[in-house]
């Protein structure tokens, strides 16, 4: 098999400088800073705007959420947070509030039903999403990849992301179709291969198979479990030896 590639520090520094600031300390600062400012989001169809001032400029940059908008006002910065990322800030980390046009907060379960409708299989992206958030990966969008996500050991200017995810599912309805061939599987490792990224599936179960009612809910997210997969490519070049056996000495008798 081949080996999983290790995490490609962007300069000698790079390495030393995360390990002196971990990314759970930069987003719990932005945690704290958010909280304190009452911040809310507004949202705009598919994704999430959100104005900052100077300080949380700089923390959102490092903490890796949304991307910056280029706007005239010279006060504040907009940054357009994705689905997946509002929903956690909101609910998981609870430091923004969200409203919608009329300018009126919506509740968790008023979030979900927007979000649900406007991103095909959501519940399971957002699973797959917040299961890397908590374990501190940075997590940005994989589409140039042909992947749901690629995960980051930290800042993208400092290590180039390790992982290219792809979120599974085998509910019924599900809209990612992927890897179900093995056609599927050989394209796409060829592809992580040639980044030079780890292929990461997270197969996203339902635990409670008598809670149907509860899956158009923000709550049903507590009845799935992730299970992570390392797919890697056989590579038959490789040898468990140095040397083959054709290439060995025939033993003396």
């Amino acid at each position: 098999m081949e080996q999983i590639m290790p995490a490609r520090w962007k300069g000698k520094a790079a390495e030393a400088k995360a390990l002196a600031e971990p990314m759970s300390t930069i987003v719990y600062r932005l945690q704290s800073s958010l909280i304190e400012s009452n911040s809310q989001g507004i949202l705009s169809g598919s994704s999430v705007l959100l104005a900052a001032h100077e300080e949380q400029t700089e923390l959102f940059n490092h903490a890796c959420f949304g991307r910056p908008v280029i706007t005239t006002e010279k006060n504040k910065q907009w940054f357009q947070l994705c689905l997946e990322e509002a929903f956690y800030l909101c609910t998981v980390m609870k430091c923004i509030k969200i409203v919608g046009q009329n300018n009126c907060v919506k509740n968790e379960e008023e979030l979900w039903d927007y979000m649900s409708s406007k991103r095909v299989n959501f519940p399971i992206l957002y699973k797959a999403y917040s299961h890397l958030r908590t374990k501190n990966w940075v997590v940005r969008a994989g589409s140039q990849y042909g992947v749901d996500f690629v995960a980051y050991r930290h800042h993208p200017a400092l290590v180039h992301s390790e992982y290219a995810v792809i979120a599974t599912s085998d509910e019924d309805g599900n809209g990612n179709r992927r890897l179900k061939v093995w056609s599927d599987f050989h394209c796409t490792l060829r592809l992580c291969g040639s980044v030079a990224k780890t292929l990461l599936v997270l197969h996203i179960s339902r635990n409670c198979n008598d809670c149907d009612g509860a899956s158009s809910s923000p709550w049903s997210i507590n009845y799935y479990s992730v299970e992570e997969r390392i797919v890697a490519r056989w590579n038959p070049e490789q040898s468990r030896e140095n040397c083959t056996v054709a290439e060995k000495e025939p033993c003396k008798s």
